[in-house]
């Protein structure tokens, strides 16, 4: 199979305070440390909890790994915690995850979970996870803890215990109560409490990014960064905004999430390199396992409409931040950028890039092959077409992606010049700052 190389992208880094908590104790503020931003360093106390609990690598079993293992800012707070197939390396060296760290900056607008009919469409909206399957910040806060190919506890029972002998364990009973592990069970829904809080501080969703400050005309953007986001709005074209919905126009950054949270099958290709995948008959179905069960279509879902219908889609993450990341995609296929967006641009003009001779998605059982989106640029474009992107095109799509990473300083305006000064000759060359050669 040719996957076409697109070219690497040099990164922006975000220059983004981060936290330590090696020498901690319960009255200790925390240190810098990379990998972990600190936008506002005035937690109140539920969320300074949740900030240790996130950093805290006594929490898993073996010892090692934390919640910022595979949430670091400098990798657009997703990455695979040293893993270079795609997805996730667990607490052992052979515990690989099924799916791609996902980002976990901005969830604190990611909706609950339903199913809604827009413009006559039934469409599958929010929940937390690339399958949605759980409702809340706190909810899926907890769900590494016990997942073997992750932090491996067996149980609750056992990161409460963890929890109990840490150096913090008091600032969970200054918030809860001096009885909170008497009780395991509910002592373990208030850590996911505690880690959901200090995800919803600014450390978390600054809005930081050079989008946001050329929306508030803070900035501007180069030549190929505003062609890039002419042709991401370019409903005929590249339409990436058809999922990663964004409004320019509007100075309020919370109006340019950059997805709107629903789920879609874009026919990615397989990823050999995941373990399970060895098995010519097992499919990663999204929404519909195997991770979790299949939902119960609501009541408001027409009866023509089945739960198949949605097998093998996946919640489309925020592209904010996107340019950092080291995997793309939920089964981590994508390792640049650029070669993602050769994809869209790329998949309906020439499918044997990507499928191999036959030309036909090769990660979904032939049953739901028809779930996949097609009904919309760049996906309906016909083949005779050829691609919906020049290489050009495709660059200038990059660049504008590259914007949406938080961290973003505006330069300070040039001055001016003044012209000649009195008793100064115009034209004069400056002194060598090197000192003579």
């Amino acid at each position: 199979m040719n996957t076409a190389n697109f070219g690497n992208w040099s990164k922006w880094g975000l220059s983004l305070y981060v936290l330590s908590l090696s020498a901690l104790t319960s009255a200790q503020a925390p240190q810098p440390q990379p990998g972990m931003p600190q936008a506002n360093t005035h937690l109140t106390r539920l969320e300074n909890l949740g900030q240790r609990l996130f950093t805290d690598r006594n929490l898993s079993e073996p010892v090692g790994t934390a919640c910022v293992s595979c949430h670091t800012a400098n990798t657009g707070f997703a990455n695979n915690h040293g893993s270079r197939i795609g997805v996730a390396l667990g607490s052992t060296p052979s515990s690989f995850g099924l799916r791609n760290a996902m980002s976990n900056a901005y969830n604190g607008f990611i909706p609950k979970f339903s199913f809604q009919i827009s413009n006559g469409e039934v469409e599958a909206i929010g929940g937390h996870f690339w399958d949605g399957r759980a409702d809340t910040l706190a909810a899926q806060a907890l769900g590494p803890f016990l997942a073997s190919a992750e932090m491996n506890n067996p149980n609750a029972a056992a990161v409460v215990k963890k929890v109990a002998a840490s150096p913090y364990a008091d600032l969970m009973r200054a918030e809860f109560g001096n009885n909170v592990f008497q009780d395991s069970d509910s002592a373990y829904q208030k850590i996911g409490t505690a880690i959901a809080a200090f995800e919803l501080t600014p450390s978390f969703q600054s809005f930081s990014s050079k989008y946001d400050a050329f929306i508030q005309g803070k900035t501007t953007l180069t030549p190929n960064e505003n062609r890039g986001m002419m042709l991401f709005m370019d409903t005929k074209k590249a339409n990436c905004v058809s999922c990663h919905v964004m409004n320019p126009k509007s100075k309020d950054p919370k109006d340019s999430l950059f997805s709107e949270f629903s789920f879609y099958a874009t026919g990615i290709p397989r990823n050999r390199a995941i373990a399970q995948n060895a098995n010519p008959n097992f499919f990663d179905l999204g929404l519909c396992g195997p991770v979790r069960s299949k939902p119960a279509l609501t009541a408001n879902v027409p009866v023509n409409i089945s739960i198949d219908d949605f097998c093998g889609k996946f919640r489309m993450p925020s592209l904010r931040n996107v340019a950092e990341r080291q995997a793309f995609m939920h089964n981590g296929f994508f390792k640049d950028l650029r070669e993602v967006v050769g994809f869209y641009a790329t998949v309906s003009s020439d499918p044997q890039r990507w499928y191999g001779p036959a030309g036909v998605p090769n990660d979904l059982p032939m049953a739901y092959l028809k779930n996949i989106v097609k009904d919309r640029p760049p996906f309906n474009r016909p083949r005779s077409a050829g691609p919906v992107l020049s290489p050009v095109e495709v660059d200038d799509i990059v660049a504008f992606l590259h914007t949406l990473s938080d961290g973003y300083t505006a330069a300070p305006p040039l001055p001016q010049n003044p012209g000649p000064q009195p008793n100064q000759a115009p034209n004069v060359r400056p002194a060598n700052p090197f000192g003579p050669k």
